[in-house]
């Protein structure tokens, strides 16, 4: 779609190790996508939200923050996967498929862009990334441990910066004025970060209790977080 993609694919081949990791590659993305692509803005707003995870697990004040350094990662390495598949053919889930094939579709708005990324990452990725992090540091996902009160601590800084996305993104992919009035107000009102996060938690569980569900379930969240995406790429009049 892009004349850079076969940089983009190369940038994201290896898999990340640390948060330094996730944010040298997703500012090379940055630095590579032009404003008219909209998956540079998804990446803006991870940026921000991986810069700040970062920023508050190096200032203290977590009960595990190995643990939650290292759900960063395998969060991270999620998002790269399936840019990584989309670019090179691979089995890209649909919910990411949904952003990355009107990337270049230039009457939808840069947060519309910036939500269905994080909708992809965060009710599809997210479950699997808990049970990876969990299992990389030999604990349980489950509530009311040390692993979920550090989750849950992160809400309020996310919540700022999605708050923040919609007003500087609240423009078209090339950055001319939207109208006063469409039915993308409503999408934004809708964005409710951290019930979607809980749900992740939840989905986790359940992934962690019984691991033969994982393909079923995968399968499911990603036909209805595909459902989600259409509804958020729908372009503004």
């Amino acid at each position: 779609m892009f004349d850079y993609d076969e940089r983009l694919a190369g940038l994201v081949q290896a898999g990340p190790q640390s948060i330094p990791d996730v944010l040298r590659v997703m500012q090379k993305i940055g630095g590579l996508c032009v404003d008219g692509d909209g998956l540079k803005w998804f990446n803006w707003l991870y940026l921000q939200v991986t810069q700040a995870v970062e920023e508050r697990v190096a200032g203290g004040g977590f009960h595990d923050p190995g643990w939650l350094a290292e759900l960063d990662v395998q969060f991270a390495a999620l998002y790269f996967q399936a840019l990584s598949d989309a670019l090179t053919g691979g089995q890209c889930p649909a919910c990411w498929q949904a952003m990355f094939s009107v990337r270049g579709q230039t009457d939808i708005a840069r947060i519309q862009f910036a939500l269905a990324g994080m909708n992809a990452h965060i009710n599809h990725d997210l479950p699997f990334a808990i049970v990876a992090a969990c299992q990389v540091r030999n604990v349980a996902p489950q509530h009311g441990t040390p692993q979920y009160a550090d989750y849950t601590a992160v809400n309020d800084t996310l919540n700022g910066l999605i708050d923040t996305a919609k007003r500087t993104l609240h423009v078209r992919l090339l950055g001319d004025a939207l109208p006063d009035v469409s039915h993308l107000e409503d999408l934004i009102a809708a964005w409710d970060l951290a019930g979607f996060r809980e749900t992740a938690w939840q989905h986790a569980e359940v992934l962690w209790q019984n691991s033969a569900l994982a393909d079923i379930l995968k399968e499911t969240i990603d036909g209805i977080t595909a459902f989600a995406s259409k509804a958020l790429l729908v372009p503004v009049p």
